[in-house]
């Protein structure tokens, strides 16, 4: 084989290798629909890596503490959602990272101290990940981070004080992550963005006409695609989109559009982290994610 030959396989396979080590990756959120499978199953697919376990919508310490996985298990039971760990654990062993979103829109529940960013953290250490508790909610799974799923509320403060007591905990890597709406900056999250805390963020370009993909017209969308990748301090940021037609008033794109339009359009940019997925449920429904696993 000549040296020139040589040298064109030895390019062929480093571009392969670059290419894969800047995939992207596929986010989906679980846990809303009890038709959508088991989480075991969701991660048996190894379609995704990451499951965000969606919700824990009351959380401060002037509520009781409530998990809501919908048909998927009763945390007012006996057992609870205890059977999960066993799930969880089959998820981790497969290299998929699970998170707990936090779920906020109602304005019933806001942080409204730094004290309580405090408590809230801890609650989540000792009943979430690696601290210790009686009451552990999942049973004796470590989740690997918290996922701030933050839509309303009657304040936008302390956010960031939640992540960073999150982050202080010594240990197993807990992974802050945030899934805020698509215009900049997001109205409850946007002071927290900007701190550094948080690994990933999968914005949702979807319900959001002002900055979502619109078949035949990509500026609107690729302008606001560059606030987010230029102003934010994160690792990556990822394009949040509805797994289906069905799953979102508006924002899904078309797997023609997304391969072909939408995603050459922004791989090219050093924070492009993948796609995120609402919901599991839907995704089982129209085959979104294995349409386009070979493409993100």
């Amino acid at each position: 084989m000549s040296l020139k030959s040589q040298i064109s396989i030895l390019s062929l396979i480093l571009l392969a290798l670059a290419n894969g080590l800047n995939a992207g990756k596929i986010v989906i959120y679980w846990g809303q629909n009890g038709n959508e499978g088991t989480l075991a199953e969701t991660c048996a697919t190894r379609n995704y890596e990451y499951v965000i376990m969606a919700f824990l919508p009351t959380f401060v310490p002037t509520q009781t503490p409530m998990i809501n996985l919908a048909g998927h298990c009763d945390p007012k039971s006996t057992n609870g959602c205890i059977a999960l760990s066993s799930d969880i654990k089959f998820c981790q062993s497969k290299g998929i990272k699970v998170l707990l979103s936090l779920r906020g829109d109602k304005g019933s529940y806001p942080l409204e101290s730094t004290q309580q960013a405090s408590l809230v953290a801890t609650y989540l250490w000792n009943n979430f990940l690696g601290g210790n508790s009686t009451s552990r909610p999942l049973g004796p799974a470590i989740l690997d981070g918290i996922d701030f799923d933050i839509e309303g509320g009657s304040t936008n403060q302390h956010w960031s004080d939640l992540a960073r007591f999150l982050k202080g905990y010594n240990g197993k890597k807990i992974y802050i992550t945030a899934a805020p709406q698509c215009p900049f900056p997001d109205a409850w999250l946007g002071n927290a963005l900007t701190t550094g805390l948080f690994d990933y963020v999968w914005v949702q370009f979807y319900n959001n006409p002002s900055c979502q993909y619109i078949s035949g017209e990509i500026s609107t969308f690729e302008d606001a695609w560059k606030k987010w990748t230029l102003d934010i301090p994160v690792k990556k940021i990822f394009l949040g989109l509805p797994a289906s037609l069905e799953a979102a008033g508006s924002g899904f794109i078309p797997i023609d559009n997304l391969t072909s339009i939408v995603l050459p359009t922004i791989k090219g940019s050093d924070k492009y982290g993948g796609v995120m997925l609402w919901s599991r449920y839907y995704d089982v429904l129209s085959g979104y994610s294995t349409s386009i696993k070979s493409y993100v």
